[in-house]
C-alpha cells in the first residue's frame, strides 16, 4: 500500500478521493489550512468515519517547510489545494500567486528535496486555455457549440492565461510539467473541467452545478452570467478519482505528461439553458434566472477532447443527467450543511 499525502485533503475533491484510499487500505495524510467553509465539515466528516486512521496536518501551501516536513517518506502527492475563483484572484490577484503559483513550487521542491522522487499530480484547470477567442463556436437553440472541434480541445491547445487566476494555475501547470523535465520527478498534470458531486460546496464562482442545485433547494435566486447557453463538459468526482488512481498505480504510463481530465463531447450540459429543465423537473417547479452581463474571459463552449486519457483504459461513466440527480439527492439529505453565507469547501 502506498502513503499519500493530499493537498488541499479536506475539500471536495481531496476528502472525497482519501474515502476511496482509506477504504483501499492506504496510508494516507491530509494538508489543509481549513480556510474555506465547508472544509471543517468535511474533515469531521471524515474523522467520524475512520476515526484516528490518517494523519491531519493543519498548514498552508504558502508554508515551504511545513510541506518539505508533510512530503518526507510519501509515495505520491496529489496537489488540490488552490485559491479557485476567478473573482477572487481579481480582487488580490497578491494572494491568488502566493497559493497557487508558490504553493505548487513549495510542492515541487519538497517533493524534489524528499530524495523518494514520489509522485507528483496536480490538478490544472481548462482555465489555462484562456477565453479560446481564435476558436471558432456557433449558436444554437440551446447552447454553443464547436464549429471544428466535435471531439473537445485538445492538450495541443495553446496556453493563453486570462485572469490572474488562469496565470496562477498555469504557470503552476508548467512548472509540474518542468520539474519532469528537468528533475526527472514523476510529474502529471490533469486539466480538469467541471467536476461535481457529494461533499461540494459550490458558490457562484466555482462548482456552478452544485451552487444551482444548492440555490434551488433553499429557494434562492439562481444568477447567470452571459447568455446560460455556455457549455461545460462534466466530470462527476468518482470519474475523476477513477483518473488519480490510475495515476497512483501506473506512474510511469503518466510521468511528465499533460491530460485533459472530463466528461468529454459526450456528457455536456449547457450551464442554464439545458439545466433548467432538468433541475425544475427535480425540483418539481418551474425554476427561473436572473441574468447578469457575462464576465470577462467566460469560454462559450469548453469541451475536454479526452482522447488521451481514454488511451489509458480511463473513461468517464456517469452521465450529468444521472450525476445532478444523485448531486439533487445528496444536497437534500444533508440540507443542515447549507446554512446561510455557506460557501465553497
Amino acid at each position: 500500500m502506498a502513503k499519500v499525502l493530499i493537498t488541499g485533503g479536506a475539500g471536495f475533491i481531496g476528502c472525497n478521493y482519501a474515502v476511496h484510499l482509506l477504504q483501499a487500505g492506504h496510508d494516507i495524510t491530509l494538508f489543509d489550512n481549513l480556510s474555506r467553509r465547508g472544509a471543517a465539515s468535511n474533515l469531521d466528516w471524515l474523522r467520524e468515519r475512520f476515526a484516528r486512521c490518517f494523519e491531519f496536518v493543519r498548514a498552508d501551501v504558502r508554508d515551504a517547510d511545513a510541506l518539505v516536513t508533510a512530503v518526507d517518506g510519501q509515495d505520491a502527492v496529489f496537489h488540490l489545494a488552490a485559491q479557485v475563483a476567478v473573482t477572487s484572484s481579481v480582487t488580490d490577484p497578491r494572494e491568488d500567486f502566493e497559493i497557487n503559483t508558490l504553493g505548487t513550487f513549495n510542492v515541487l521542491e519538497a517533493a524534489r528535496l524528499s530524495g523518494r522522487q514520489p509522485l507528483v499530480v496536480y490538478a490544472s484547470t481548462n482555465k489555462v486555455y484562456g477565453g479560446m477567442e481564435p476558436v471558432r463556436v456557433v449558436e444554437a437553440d440551446t447552447r454553443w457549440e464547436y464549429a471544428d472541434l466535435p471531439l473537445g480541445l485538445p492538450e495541443t491547445q495553446p496556453l493563453d492565461f486570462h485572469s490572474p487566476y488562469g496565470c496562477s494555475k498555469g504557470a503552476g501547470d508548467q512548472y509540474v510539467r518542468d520539474y519532469a523535465r528537468i528533475y526527472d520527478l514523476p510529474t502529471v498534470v490533469f486539466r480538469q473541467s467541471c467536476v461535481y458531486g457529494p461533499r461540494q460546496f459550490g458558490v457562484e464562482d466555482q462548482g456552478w452545478l452544485a451552487h444551482f442545485v444548492i440555490s434551488a433547494v433553499q429557494g434562492r435566486p439562481i444568477k447567470i452570467y452571459g447568455d446560460g447557453k455556455q457549455v461545460r463538459d462534466m466530470l462527476w468526482v468518482d470519474d475523476l478519482l477513477a483518473a488519480f488512481d490510475l495515476a497512483l498505480q501506473h506512474p510511469e504510463k503518466v510521468a511528465g505528461k499533460v491530460f485533459n481530465i472530463g466528461g468529454g463531447p459526450e456528457y455536456t450540459l449547457a450551464i442554464w439553458k439545458e439545466v433548467q429543465s432538468l433541475l425544475s423537473e427535480l425540483a418539481g417547479r418551474e425554476l427561473q434566472a436572473v441574468y447578469h452581463d457575462w464576465r470577462p474571459g467566460d469560454q462559450k463552449v469548453y469541451i475536454s477532447d479526452i482522447r488521451a486519457a481514454k488511451k489509458l483504459d480511463w473513461e468517464p461513466t456517469v452521465d450529468p443527467q444521472t450525476g445532478l440527480r444523485r448531486l439533487w439527492n445528496w444536497v437534500n439529505e444533508n440540507a443542515a450543511l447549507f446554512g446561510a453565507g455557506q460557501s465553497e469547501g
